[in-house]
Formats: structure tokens, C-alpha cells, sequence
């Protein structure tokens, strides 16, 4: 079939056919940014927070009253708790992973240094704290009982071992064993030397930091061999035999509330809640792009039955003509295909220059954003035509079923 004639019809219904392309070029612009912002938010979410989520739980207290001493509420919390039956491990902590809040400090080098050379989270915990957040030493050893110490607010040291994740010793001694080197919490005071490496522990900000332009440090932890007697606040995780989670949790509850009538129970939490908390605007901005780009498919393609609905009617007696000239329903239906086939190719042509300033735009005024990958626009593409093919496929079909005998009936 020629191309040449096709064209020149086209020609003559300029306005629909500039309208239609610029609605196929924002779709494919709007569609492509959309999906590949939903699915950095599905990467961000299914991101593994290094701990054992299933059978852990957070709980904490805020005590009152002069009688009530945080140190003593340590010891004694964690004796009780961890002689429950079904609780494996427990341990004092500060924040948790995905819990949009904690302490971050810059890590140094050198004794001295002015920029940190990254940054990192701080969790404070016990011996007992590798084993309940689940992680995994992969090298050197985990706390000594005597190496856990209770920090105040005005602390300023930091015990001299401390553990790291395997992100931030990679940052830190690239391509070395870091287990034995030193690094600086504190620029002005004594060095700090790595006692192991966990495999991984994400920081408590679903978009981690942002730092010296990597915008991508979310695996950067220290853990500390501390308990944090800050006020009257205590706080801790718990992980439980498999299966047991739910039941221990309404236990712990009722028994720290028993043992100490000076305070206030409060947080109680799963880990796998913490998660859906953490995400949910993550999920509700997928559920809204989602909606957006059903939107915007659903139009297009009713825009193009419209279109095709609107010249097969203008077109009948042009139709019956050739089909009495010999025409056959395929040859019909082959036109008005290859017609819009052209529609639509020269509408992504236009959407694939908007879908990459549209990209552009995002990173310019978005810190997070990412440049669109290349191959989001040829997906888009195959999508749209085949999006464009079917919708034509009803209009075309009709037109293919004009009988010769229109021809010879009067306007």
C-alpha cells in the first residue's frame, strides 16, 4: 500500500490529526516518567531493611516520677523480657530501621578533619543487639557484656569498639579488610576502632542520606555498645521464636505495665508495621500514578476511535467507491491501520523529545529524581502503537464492511 495517498488525506483534516498527535506525545511523556517514578518507589519499598521483620517488635516506656531511674529500668526490662517464654533476644535500642528517626553523624578519617568524609546512623544497643535485629556478623566479633555501657545526654565519648555495616567499610577502607582500622565520630576526640561488620542494616529514612552528592547512602550504620538513659524514655526490639510474635507482643505489654507502675507503656510495634507506615505515602503516590496512567491510556485510545469513528462516517461513499472499484475488506481495514499506525508514530516522535524535558525538568527541580533510562521510551513506543492498533481496530472494521452499493447512492 502507498504511503503518499494516506498522507495527502491526512493533510486535510489537520487540526484532528495535530490534536491526536499531541495527545499521544504528553501521554507517552506523562506514562514513561510515571512508571519509572513508580517503580523506583517499588525498589525503595522492597529495599531489604537487614533485619529479621517477621518475628520482631518494637516496645518502649516513658516513666515518671522521682522514684523512676532509666538505668535500673534497663536491667530490669530486659531480665524480664528476655526470661518470657518464645522471646530468642532483646535489646535496649534508640531507632529502628524505616522509623524516619534518629541520630546521624558524620564519619571522619582523620583526627581533625573539617568534612566528614560520609555520613552514617547511630544505633545504640547490647551484646544481644546483633541477634535481634537479625543481621548478620560477617566479620570480626560482636560486644562484650562488659563493653555495654549507659550513655546521657551529655556524653560527648564514644566507646573505642564499635561495629560498622559492610556498606560503610567499604566507603571507608575500599577494597580492604576494615575489622582492626580506625575512623573518627567525633573529629576532636579519640580514634574508634572497627570490632566487626554486619552485612547490612539500612539507616531509619526510607531515602537515606544525601551527602557530598550521592544522594544513594543508605546502608551507612555503626552500632554502639551503649543504652541511651535519655530522660525517662526506654526503648527496645524483640524478636520472638517464628510464630510467636503477635502473642508476645500483648504479653511484654501487660508485663512491663505490671512491673513498673511509674510509666507509661507505649509503641508497641512490629517491625513488618513500621514498614507499612514508612511506605505508605510511597503506595498512595503509586496508587495515584497508577490511576493517572489508566486515565491518560483510556482518553487516548477514545480519542483515536473518535477520530477513526468520525472519518470512516466522512469517508463512506469514498470507501464504497473503491471497494466497487475492486477494494477488499482487507485492503480497507489495512489502510485505516497504516493511517493511524502514522498518527501515532508521528505523536511518539514529539512524546519521546517531551518525555526526556519532562525527565530534565523533574531532576532540575527534584533532589532524589533520576534521569529517565533510555529504554523506557522504546517500551512506551510498542506499547503506544499497540494501544493505537486496537483502538482504530473497531473503526476500521466497520469501514471494511461497507458495501459497494453505497457508491452509487446520493449524497
Amino acid at each position: 500500500m502507498e504511503i503518499r495517498p494516506i498522507i495527502s488525506a491526512l493533510m486535510r483534516s489537520k487540526v484532528a490529526l495535530v490534536l491526536i498527535g499531541l495527545q499521544i506525545a504528553l501521554t507517552l511523556a506523562i506514562v514513561c516518567n510515571a512508571l519509572f517514578i513508580i517503580s523506583q518507589r517499588i525498589e525503595t519499598m522492597n529495599r531489604p531493611s537487614g533485619m529479621n521483620e517477621a518475628d520482631t517488635f518494637q516496645i518502649a516506656s516513658n516513666g515518671f516520677g522521682d522514684g523512676f531511674s532509666t538505668k535500673n529500668a534497663f536491667a530490669e526490662d530486659l531480665a524480664l523480657i528476655r526470661g518470657l517464654p518464645g522471646v530468642r533476644a532483646a535489646t535496649p535500642i534508640n531507632s529502628l530501621p524505616m522509623t524516619n528517626g534518629g541520630w546521624s553523624e558524620g564519619v571522619n578519617m582523620q583526627a581533625g578533619q573539617k568534612v566528614p568524609t560520609t555520613v552514617t546512623t547511630i544505633y545504640f544497643m547490647d551484646e544481644h543487639g546483633i541477634d535481634t535485629f537479625g543481621t548478620k556478623l560477617i566479620a570480626g566479633r560482636n560486644f562484650k557484656p562488659e563493653e555495654i555501657t549507659t550513655r546521657s545526654r551529655q556524653s560527648v565519648d564514644w566507646p573505642p569498639g564499635l561495629i560498622i555495616t559492610k556498606a560503610l567499610a567499604d566507603k571507608l577502607y575500599p577494597g580492604q579488610d576494615a575489622v582492626g582500622k580506625a575512623f573518627y565520630l567525633n573529629p576532636e576526640g579519640a580514634p574508634l576502632t572497627i570490632i566487626g561488620i554486619v552485612d547490612r542494616l539500612i539507616v531509619p529514612w526510607p531515602e537515606g542520606f544525601s551527602y557530598n552528592g550521592d544522594h544513594s547512602v543508605v546502608e551507612n550504620s555503626v552500632l554502639v555498645p551503649q543504652m541511651t538513659a535519655y530522660g525517662n524514655h526506654t526503648g527496645y526490639l524483640i524478636r520472638t521464636e517464628p510464630g510467636r510474635r503477635d502473642e508476645l507482643m500483648k504479653t511484654v505489654e501487660a508485663k512491663l505495665g505490671d512491673s513498673n507502675h511509674s510509666r507509661i507503656v507505649r509503641s508497641l510495634k512490629s517491625v513488618e508495621q513500621i514498614r507499612a507506615e514508612c511506605y505508605a505515602n510511597d503506595r498512595a503516590m503509586m496508587i495515584i500514578l497508577g490511576t493517572v496512567i489508566f486515565c491518560l491510556l483510556t482518553i487516548t485510545a477514545l480519542g483515536i476511535v473518535g477520530m477513526a469513528s468520525f472519518w470512516v462516517t466522512q469517508r463512506t461513499k469514498q470507501i464504497g467507491t473503491r471497494r466497487a472499484l475492486g477494494a477488499t475488506r482487507a485492503s480497507i481495514l489495512r489502510y485505516f491501520l497504516t493511517e493511524n499506525f502514522l498518527i501515532t508514530t508521528g505523536g511518539l516522535l514529539l512524546g519521546a523529545v517531551l518525555t526526556y524535558a519532562f525527565s530534565l525538568w523533574l531532576m532540575a527541580h527534584e533532589q532524589e529524581a533520576k534521569l529517565l533510562p533510555w529504554h523506557y521510551v522504546p517500551i512506551g513506543f510498542v506499547c503506544l502503537w499497540a494501544l493505537g492498533q486496537i483502538a482504530v481496530l473497531g473503526p476500521a472494521t466497520r469501514a471494511a464492511r461497507v458495501p459497494p452499493a453505497v457508491a452509487t447512492r446520493s449524497v
